[in-house]
């Protein structure tokens, strides 16, 4: 096995800094995402260039990483290191996006020691800085990321214009190029069917909700990313003040929907909660999707106290080891579908055995 694929097995077997469960209203927010799009002066957009240019860009970022402190401590890995599994595993880890390494391999990934900022090389601009911050804190993960832009850009020249701001592949990520997403736990608005009145109201806004790993991706355990769509014409303090507003008033609107459903239909919830429990407690068998709904309804037990002797922290550790490529290397061996179910539900019940009382 290779050097880099163990490296991914430690990774597992670590919690990811993001779904710690600290944070504020961490009970409802798993993370907080900021994301930073900048692309190199004089060099084509990856989507146009040619291998040569992407293979420049690439050399661009070894000589900043080579004189830089801030970037001296990180992993740094090439794509044409990085087999399917372990792409995959950086998914499901949200620290590189599903489509970062399709197609050519004239691309570079850097993952800071605390898994609080990544940086792709040569995805859609030349370079995506992103950090990831547990709770709703668009703030703290905005300055972090800031700080590593500020680092590269002592180096590097980046493509920026007087009138549009930050030029970017995309024109909707022209202007500050930052994007800010927030991961949110919504079962209490699914269970009371006033999700899409939530959503039509976010997209009037002109934010957007996707699924549990972003664009194009399906709602999976009632966990949705909000995100803004303009970065031109809004400062980052713009960005920051609309996501945290709007966040307030979902997080408000996601606390009420709990109340009612205590104060309407309590008997049924709480069974809800407990048959959960028994399934994951006891199941031999636990497909990827139902391990996340059955997880969503015990997150919301742990919420509302129903069930007292489980931290949020245990349950988003089992959110992320539940997916497939986790699976495996947590436990450093390849599966098929099949195996993979088995191991899931004996995963689960050795995590949640721990608090047997």
């Amino acid at each position: 096995m290779s050097k880099l694929s163990n490296m991914f097995e430690e990774m597992a077997k670590t919690p990811a800094t993001w779904l710690s469960g600290k944070g504020e209203d961490a009970s409802v927010v798993l993370s907080t995402r900021v994301r930073l799009a900048r692309n190199v002066a004089g060099c084509a957009f990856p989507s146009t260039s040619d291998d040569d240019t992407r293979e420049k860009v690439v050399g661009y970022f070894d000589s900043t990483m080579a004189r830089s402190k801030v970037l001296s401590d990180g992993k740094y890995i090439k794509a044409s290191e990085i087999n399917d599994l372990d792409k995959n595993f950086l998914v499901e880890r949200h620290l590189i996006s599903p489509a970062f390494l399709d197609g050519t391999t004239t691309k570079a990934l850097f993952i800071d020691p605390s898994e609080h900022v990544s940086i792709m090389v040569n995805e859609e601009d030349h370079l995506r800085i992103q950090s990831l911050y547990p709770g709703l804190d668009p703030k703290s993960a905005y300055d972090k990321a800031n700080n590593f832009d500020n680092e590269i850009g002592r180096y590097l020249e980046y493509d920026y214009d007087a009138d549009f701001g930050y030029l970017t592949a995309c024109p909707t990520n022209a202007g500050t190029g930052m994007r800010t997403s927030v991961l949110i736990h919504l079962p209490g608005l699914v269970l009371t069917r006033e999700i899409d009145k939530i959503i039509s109201s976010i997209s009037r806004r002109g934010l957007i909700v996707r699924g549990f790993y972003g664009e194009g991706s399906d709602v999976l355990g009632n966990l949705f990313q909000v995100s803004n769509q303009n970065t031109l014409g809004l400062s980052e303090n713009d960005i920051i003040d609309q996501i945290t507003r709007t966040l307030r008033e979902i997080i408000d609107s996601e606390s009420a929907a709990r109340q009612r459903l205590v104060d309407e239909a309590s008997d049924m919830i709480e069974d809800k909660i407990w048959r959960a429990y028994g399934i994951l407690r006891h199941a031999r068998v636990l497909t990827s999707d139902e391990v996340m709904n059955l997880l969503s309804a015990l997150r919301l037990g742990a919420a509302m106290k129903i069930i007292d002797f489980l931290d949020t922290a245990t349950i988003n550790e089992m959110l992320l080891l539940s997916q497939p490529a986790h699976l495996q290397k947590y436990y450093e061996t390849e599966m098929d579908p099949n195996r993979r179910d088995f191991v899931r539900a004996e995963m689960v019940r050795e995590k949640l055995s721990q608090f047997d009382r």
